[in-house]
């Protein structure tokens, strides 16, 4: 590899983003360590290639951009923090692209905190598109930090992603999903509803996305969602009731500090709290659908 492609490259938490990620890093042939908390997870990305580590911190010392993809601000202050965290070593150079999804307050406090313990760099980047997006390298990243940072990763990014987009400084990623999920969590509501209607009207609710196509209602939510909506499929989840909960209820936070009115991603997030209750908190998000029905399968 020449130029910007020299880079050392780390990736902690292999969950369902976070593996097909770093299989496309690996596949793209980049040398990458990995750490996750279940070491069985990184077995086939370690036959691939892969360096497995023990700990975050193993991660940091062997590499020089680190990618990490964890469920919340409480997983990504451990990685950081913990006893065998990033923050543990000499950071100089070293720069941690957060592809998790966090309180724009908790990516600031983050980074600075990282950046006055041993001069490590951050980059915002959380991602939308689902698993379908990362195992494809379909994901939109939208990012937040200095300039000179996100060029110095796109290479790697873009290894995993289709589109990189520089929404400003550190915070300002976590700010653009906050957008990213009012749109889709409502999607998700509404498009629920429509399906409901359609089946209760006693039309094929299946036949929707063809005949909605290049109409002003037609979508990709439109075209993923309501055929796995009406096929009860749910496994694998395109993405857990518990973190389209966690979002949406950060855009309430953010909402009430920015006094910006969220009548409708309010709404949806209450729908998901009564589907959490009901399905569970892992449960696939588009088991919202399942709210509106007299029995569900």
């Amino acid at each position: 590899m020449t130029g910007q492609q020299t880079e050392q490259v780390g990736y902690l938490g292999l969950g369902m983003m976070g593996f097909p990620m770093a299989r496309r890093l690996i596949n793209a042939g980049h040398d990458v360590s990995v750490w996750n908390r279940s070491t069985a997870k990184a077995a086939s990305l370690v036959e691939a290639g892969a360096k497995l580590k023990a700990h975050p911190r193993e991660v940091a010392d062997s590499a020089t951009v680190l990618f990490v993809c964890v469920t919340d601000a409480a997983a990504v202050e451990e990685v950081v923090f913990g006893g065998d965290g990033l923050a543990a070593v000499s950071g100089a150079g070293k720069l941690v692209v957060d592809f998790s999804s966090i309180h724009p307050d908790a990516a600031r406090d983050i980074a600075a905190r990282l950046k006055a313990a041993n001069g490590m760099g951050w980059v915002d980047a959380p991602v939308s598109g689902g698993t379908k997006g990362a195992e494809e390298g379909t994901l939109a990243v939208m990012a937040g930090g200095d300039g000179a940072d996100i060029e110095r990763v796109r290479p790697y990014v873009l290894a995993m992603a289709r589109r990189l987009t520089h929404m400003g400084p550190i915070g300002a990623g976590q700010t653009t999903k906050l957008c990213n999920q009012v749109i889709v969590g409502c999607a998700m509501a509404v498009l629920a509803e429509a399906t409901r209607l359609a089946i209760n009207a006693g039309i094929d609710a299946g036949r929707l996305p063809e005949a909605l196509t290049g109409g002003f209602a037609d979508s990709i939510p439109l075209q993923l969602f309501v055929p796995r909506m009406v096929q009860g499929i749910h496994s694998p989840p395109l993405g857990r009731i518990s973190t389209m909960l966690k979002d949406l209820d950060t855009v309430a936070d953010v909402a009430r500090s920015t006094s910006s009115p969220v009548p409708m991603a309010t709404l949806a997030g209450q729908l998901f709290r009564l589907a959490k209750s009901l399905r569970g908190e892992d449960a696939d998000a588009l088991e919202i659908y399942k709210l509106s029905a007299s029995h569900v399968r």
